[in-house]
């Protein structure tokens, strides 16, 4: 029986540390996930100036030569901007995107993580994680790796979803908005445009 794992960490440093931990422990590079945000506001890539340069950086470290993951892409979702995707989910992503180019129903990227065993409502703290600088890593194991695979992911201090969303509805969220802009960090908001929540 194959089950799902999935957490929200702050930035993309974080989860790479949590690939190659996983990596290192037996699972699969196939059976791992990657969602990171790559756009302005994803602040963990020191040094990026360019979503693209961002992108490569972060293609790199868990694409490259270690070979880390599969499927590696980086691609815009509405409401998000910029992310690399990794994985079985970039496929998944690719595909709603293109359905929705294509004028068909998709459900963006809450849909592809409620369709990747993610609740609707964590997919929604996810997916505005993401938006807000964060990666989401996701994991598929056989019954004899899953204790392994989720204390490899609880050891890298993900994010507390009932906090975290406790947080954003303290500020007026109350799900993901794929019309939003780009996130804008408190403080910067005289500078630009102030995001649609």
């Amino acid at each position: 029986m194959t089950t799902h794992h999935s957490r929200l960490y702050e930035n993309n440093t974080e989860a790479q540390r949590v690939i190659a931990d996983l990596r290192a422990a037996g699972i699969a590079a196939d059976d791992i996930s990657l969602i990171a945000n790559q756009g302005e506001g994803a602040g963990s890539m020191p040094g990026a100036g360019t979503a693209a340069t961002a992108g490569a950086g972060l293609g790199a470290a868990v694409g490259g030569g270690a070979g880390l993951l599969t499927g590696l892409g980086i691609m815009a979702i509405p409401g998000v901007g910029p992310v690399v995707a990794a994985g079985w989910i970039a496929a998944t992503l690719a595909g709603m995107m293109a359905g929705a180019a294509t004028g068909a129903a998709a459900g963006g990227i809450v849909g592809a993580l409620t369709e990747n065993g993610i609740d609707e409502r964590d997919a929604h703290v996810f997916a505005e994680g993401i938006r807000r600088g964060g990666s989401v890593v996701l994991v598929k194991t056989d019954e004899a790796h899953r204790i392994v695979a989720e204390g490899i992911l609880d050891q890298h201090m993900p994010v507390g979803m009932v906090a975290r969303r406790t947080l954003y509805e303290a500020e007026g969220w109350n799900r993901f908005d794929d019309k939003g802009g780009v996130y804008v960090p408190k403080g910067t908001e005289a500078s630009r445009p102030a995001p649609r929540l």
